[in-house]
Protein backbone atom coordinates (compact mmCIF):
# COMPACT_ATOMS: atom_id res chain seq x y z
CA UNK A 1 0.00 0.00 0.00
CA UNK A 2 1.90 2.87 -1.10
CA UNK A 3 1.41 6.12 1.02
CA UNK A 4 0.06 9.59 -1.32
CA UNK A 5 2.24 12.10 -2.94
CA UNK A 6 1.00 14.67 -0.12
CA UNK A 7 2.19 12.24 2.68
CA UNK A 8 5.31 11.96 1.47
CA UNK A 9 6.36 15.18 0.43
CA UNK A 10 5.44 16.03 4.13
CA UNK A 11 7.31 13.50 5.50
CA UNK A 12 10.29 14.86 3.04
CA UNK A 13 9.26 18.45 4.81
CA UNK A 14 9.90 16.86 8.75
CA UNK A 15 12.94 14.95 7.54
CA UNK A 16 15.17 18.06 6.11
CA UNK A 17 14.51 19.58 9.30
CA UNK A 18 15.34 16.55 11.34
CA UNK A 19 19.01 15.83 12.60
CA UNK A 20 20.47 12.83 13.18
CA UNK A 21 19.89 10.93 9.72
CA UNK A 22 22.44 8.89 9.04
CA UNK A 23 23.37 10.53 5.55
CA UNK A 24 26.64 8.41 5.16
CA UNK A 25 24.76 4.82 4.87
CA UNK A 26 21.98 6.69 2.52
CA UNK A 27 24.97 8.14 0.41
CA UNK A 28 26.93 4.69 0.66
CA UNK A 29 24.08 2.88 -1.76
CA UNK A 30 22.93 6.41 -3.36
CA UNK A 31 19.66 7.04 -1.61
CA UNK A 32 17.69 9.47 -1.17
CA UNK A 33 17.48 10.28 2.78
CA UNK A 34 14.58 12.70 2.50
CA UNK A 35 12.64 9.51 1.06
CA UNK A 36 10.71 7.63 3.26
CA UNK A 37 11.15 3.79 4.07
CA UNK A 38 7.37 3.15 4.49
CA UNK A 39 6.75 -0.63 2.90
CA UNK A 40 3.23 -1.19 4.24
CA UNK A 41 1.88 -4.04 2.54
CA UNK A 42 -1.63 -4.31 2.41
CA UNK A 43 -4.29 -1.99 3.96
CA UNK A 44 -6.38 -5.26 4.81
CA UNK A 45 -3.82 -7.85 6.77
CA UNK A 46 -5.61 -8.77 9.88
CA UNK A 47 -1.90 -8.48 11.68
CA UNK A 48 1.02 -5.48 11.49
CA UNK A 49 4.34 -5.51 12.68
CA UNK A 50 5.66 -2.74 14.85
CA UNK A 51 9.04 -1.94 14.99
CA UNK A 52 11.65 0.84 15.73
CA UNK A 53 13.40 1.97 12.94
CA UNK A 54 14.86 1.37 9.32
CA UNK A 55 18.52 0.00 9.54
CA UNK A 56 21.37 -0.16 6.87
CA UNK A 57 19.60 -2.93 4.90
CA UNK A 58 16.34 -1.26 4.95
CA UNK A 59 18.18 1.82 3.46
CA UNK A 60 19.86 -0.01 0.39
CA UNK A 61 16.61 -2.24 -0.60
CA UNK A 62 14.35 1.00 0.33
CA UNK A 63 11.79 -1.20 2.43
CA UNK A 64 11.59 -2.20 6.13
CA UNK A 65 12.18 -5.43 8.52
CA UNK A 66 14.37 -6.76 5.45
CA UNK A 67 17.98 -6.63 7.35
CA UNK A 68 19.03 -9.08 10.17
CA UNK A 69 16.31 -8.44 12.60
CA UNK A 70 13.43 -8.78 9.98
CA UNK A 71 14.85 -11.45 8.87
CA UNK A 72 14.73 -13.76 11.85
CA UNK A 73 10.82 -12.22 12.00
CA UNK A 74 10.16 -13.28 8.33
CA UNK A 75 11.93 -16.62 8.41
CA UNK A 76 9.68 -17.41 11.88
CA UNK A 77 6.42 -16.22 9.98
CA UNK A 78 7.38 -18.28 7.18
CA UNK A 79 8.31 -21.55 8.51
CA UNK A 80 5.05 -20.88 10.65
CA UNK A 81 2.75 -20.64 7.59
CA UNK A 82 4.11 -23.10 5.52
CA UNK A 83 6.01 -25.43 7.44
CA UNK A 84 9.63 -25.50 5.88
CA UNK A 85 12.38 -22.96 5.98
CA UNK A 86 12.29 -20.04 3.99
CA UNK A 87 14.01 -20.35 0.51
CA UNK A 88 15.32 -17.22 -0.10
CA UNK A 89 15.50 -13.74 0.52
CA UNK A 90 13.22 -12.97 -2.67
CA UNK A 91 10.69 -15.16 -0.92
CA UNK A 92 10.68 -13.29 2.35
CA UNK A 93 10.01 -9.86 0.43
CA UNK A 94 6.77 -11.71 -0.94
CA UNK A 95 6.10 -12.63 2.72
CA UNK A 96 5.57 -9.06 3.56
CA UNK A 97 2.98 -8.64 1.69
CA UNK A 98 0.40 -10.75 3.72
CA UNK A 99 0.98 -8.67 6.95
CA UNK A 100 1.40 -4.81 7.64
CA UNK A 101 4.68 -2.75 8.27
CA UNK A 102 5.57 0.27 10.01
CA UNK A 103 8.05 1.92 12.08
CA UNK A 104 8.30 4.74 14.88
CA UNK A 105 9.68 6.60 12.29
CA UNK A 106 10.39 5.75 8.68
CA UNK A 107 14.13 6.86 8.20
CA UNK A 108 17.51 5.46 9.71
CA UNK A 109 19.30 6.82 12.55
CA UNK A 110 22.99 7.51 13.49
CA UNK A 111 23.82 4.62 15.20
CA UNK A 112 22.01 1.59 16.82
CA UNK A 113 20.78 4.10 19.34
CA UNK A 114 16.68 4.54 19.01
CA UNK A 115 15.72 7.83 17.50
CA UNK A 116 14.85 10.88 20.32
CA UNK A 117 11.59 11.23 21.92
CA UNK A 118 11.40 14.66 20.31
CA UNK A 119 11.79 13.16 16.87
CA UNK A 120 9.31 10.19 17.39
CA UNK A 121 6.74 12.94 18.42
CA UNK A 122 7.36 14.54 15.17
CA UNK A 123 6.65 12.00 13.26
CA UNK A 124 3.94 10.94 15.23
CA UNK A 125 0.87 12.02 13.71
CA UNK A 126 1.92 10.83 10.31
CA UNK A 127 2.44 7.13 11.38
CA UNK A 128 -0.16 7.62 13.71
CA UNK A 129 -2.34 8.55 10.83
CA UNK A 130 -1.19 5.68 8.57
CA UNK A 131 -2.16 2.89 11.57
CA UNK A 132 -5.67 4.98 12.04
CA UNK A 133 -6.72 5.75 8.59
CA UNK A 134 -5.15 3.59 6.01
CA UNK A 135 -5.35 0.27 7.66
CA UNK A 136 -7.73 -2.09 8.79
CA UNK A 137 -6.74 -4.62 10.83
CA UNK A 138 -6.22 -4.21 14.93
CA UNK A 139 -3.85 -6.81 15.85
CA UNK A 140 0.12 -5.65 16.28
CA UNK A 141 3.29 -7.29 17.05
CA UNK A 142 5.33 -4.60 18.70
CA UNK A 143 9.10 -5.16 18.50
CA UNK A 144 11.48 -4.32 21.71
CA UNK A 145 10.58 -1.66 23.88
CA UNK A 146 10.70 1.83 21.77
CA UNK A 147 8.27 0.09 19.75
CA UNK A 148 5.78 -0.36 22.08
CA UNK A 149 6.19 3.14 24.29
CA UNK A 150 5.59 4.54 21.19
CA UNK A 151 2.11 3.93 21.91
CA UNK A 152 2.24 6.26 25.09
CA UNK A 153 2.75 9.28 22.77
CA UNK A 154 0.03 11.71 22.82
CA UNK A 155 -1.87 9.87 25.73
CA UNK A 156 -2.82 11.17 28.94
CA UNK A 157 -0.80 10.23 32.55
CA UNK A 158 -3.05 7.93 33.55
CA UNK A 159 -2.66 6.25 29.92
CA UNK A 160 0.89 6.48 29.59
CA UNK A 161 1.10 5.06 32.91
CA UNK A 162 -0.72 2.24 32.45
CA UNK A 163 1.29 1.25 29.26
CA UNK A 164 4.39 1.68 31.04
CA UNK A 165 3.17 -0.51 33.78
CA UNK A 166 1.85 -3.30 31.39
CA UNK A 167 5.95 -3.50 29.81
CA UNK A 168 7.24 -3.76 33.30
CA UNK A 169 4.69 -6.82 33.78
CA UNK A 170 6.98 -9.96 33.87
CA UNK A 171 4.24 -11.87 30.96
CA UNK A 172 4.38 -8.71 28.86
CA UNK A 173 5.63 -11.29 26.09
CA UNK A 174 2.74 -13.66 26.83
CA UNK A 175 -0.16 -11.08 26.82
CA UNK A 176 -1.96 -8.35 25.57
CA UNK A 177 -2.97 -4.61 25.62
CA UNK A 178 -5.41 -2.81 24.13
CA UNK A 179 -4.34 0.94 22.93
CA UNK A 180 -6.75 3.41 21.42
CA UNK A 181 -5.25 5.92 19.23
CA UNK A 182 -6.63 9.36 17.47
CA UNK A 183 -6.07 10.50 14.10
CA UNK A 184 -5.06 14.01 13.29
CA UNK A 185 -8.59 13.94 11.63
CA UNK A 186 -11.08 13.03 14.96
CA UNK A 187 -10.94 9.47 14.37
CA UNK A 188 -10.04 7.03 16.77
CA UNK A 189 -9.76 3.03 16.94
CA UNK A 190 -8.70 0.71 19.48
CA UNK A 191 -5.51 -1.96 18.97
CA UNK A 192 -4.38 -4.79 20.50
CA UNK A 193 -0.80 -4.53 21.19
CA UNK A 194 1.28 -8.04 21.35
CA UNK A 195 4.96 -7.06 22.58
CA UNK A 196 7.89 -8.95 21.95
CA UNK A 197 11.55 -8.32 22.21
CA UNK A 198 13.45 -6.60 19.73
CA UNK A 199 14.64 -9.30 17.57
CA UNK A 200 18.08 -7.56 16.65
CA UNK A 201 21.25 -10.39 17.16
CA UNK A 202 22.45 -7.58 19.44
CA UNK A 203 19.88 -8.09 21.93
CA UNK A 204 21.51 -11.40 23.79
CA UNK A 205 19.49 -11.44 26.32
CA UNK A 206 16.22 -12.09 23.91
CA UNK A 207 17.65 -13.26 20.66
CA UNK A 208 17.72 -17.09 21.08
CA UNK A 209 14.12 -16.97 22.27
CA UNK A 210 12.53 -14.83 20.04
CA UNK A 211 11.67 -17.77 17.25
CA UNK A 212 9.30 -19.15 19.84
CA UNK A 213 7.91 -16.40 21.19
CA UNK A 214 6.95 -14.89 17.72
CA UNK A 215 5.43 -18.03 16.93
CA UNK A 216 3.43 -18.75 20.32
CA UNK A 217 1.75 -14.97 19.42
CA UNK A 218 1.49 -16.30 15.95
CA UNK A 219 -0.99 -18.92 17.17
CA UNK A 220 -2.63 -16.86 19.48
CA UNK A 221 -3.37 -14.32 16.32
CA UNK A 222 -4.10 -17.28 14.15
CA UNK A 223 -2.13 -16.22 11.27
CA UNK A 224 -2.41 -17.91 7.92
CA UNK A 225 -1.59 -17.68 4.86
CA UNK A 226 -4.58 -16.04 3.68
CA UNK A 227 -4.01 -13.48 6.55
CA UNK A 228 -6.77 -10.67 5.22
CA UNK A 229 -10.08 -9.44 6.11
CA UNK A 230 -12.72 -10.23 3.54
Amino acid sequence: MPITDDQRQTFRALAAETDGIDLETYARFEKDPLEPIIGLGRPNARIGFFGRDPGRDEVKHGEPFIGAGGQLVRKTVYRHLHGEEMPDFDASRRLGESFFWINTVPYKPLGNKAWSMKVKRRFHPLMNALLVEQWQGRSLITLGREAFLWFGIGQTKDERARIEAFWNSPDRFETSIEVTLSAPDGAARGFDIHPLPHPSPLNATWYKRFPDLLRQRLTQLDAREDNLIS
